[in-house]
């Protein structure tokens, strides 16, 4: 499925099940926001976008702690599900919120080379923290811009899984 295609689904779900979304992205800067509110009549669903490229913007906008940032670093499951809550308790409109942190490369450390992790946090009710999940996924594509649009897919049908 094509990036526009899995934006399309997204759409169809999030109008479907009357939830709005929040994202937190770091290494798509913003794509998957883009590629969403190109859809008409998606701001009825779609809240926004926090880049949070760099890890002092991590740090300001959605409180992740230095120390995380610093062990085990910002391509991690922590910091993704803290990006994820982060956004999803500043956007108080917003249903739930689904983050992205990876490293794209080239010049990665072979171990974080096109690995991506994905938050999603949905509130449950005013009372309750909410429920988190993070999924790890590994970037088949070579170039940089490649793989930050295979990033941007998979956050897309990771929304559409969570609104499934």
């Amino acid at each position: 499925m094509t990036l526009a295609e899995n934006a399309e689904r997204a759409a169809r779900l999030l109008s479907d099940s009357r939830q709005r979304v929040v994202f937190a992205e770091s290494c798509t800067a913003g794509l998957v926001s883009a590629q969403l509110a190109a859809i008409p009549g998606i701001s009825d669903f779609h809240c926004g976008s926090l880049v949070t490229y760099r890890n002092r913007s991590k740090q300001d906008w959605l409180s992740i702690p230095a120390k995380l940032l610093d062990d085990p670093g910002p391509v991690s499951e922590i910091v993704a599900a803290k990006m994820a809550q982060g956004a999803l308790q500043r956007t108080s409109e917003a249903d739930l919120a689904i983050s992205v942190t990876g490293h794209l490369g080239p010049n990665a450390p072979p171990p974080l080379d096109g690995l991506i992790f994905i938050g999603t946090a949905v509130r449950l009710t005013d009372c309750e923290a909410p429920r988190c999940r993070v999924a790890r996924h590994r970037l088949t594509k070579a170039s940089r811009l490649e793989r930050q649009r295979e990033a941007a897919g998979l956050v897309l049908h990771e929304l559409c899984r969570e609104l499934d």
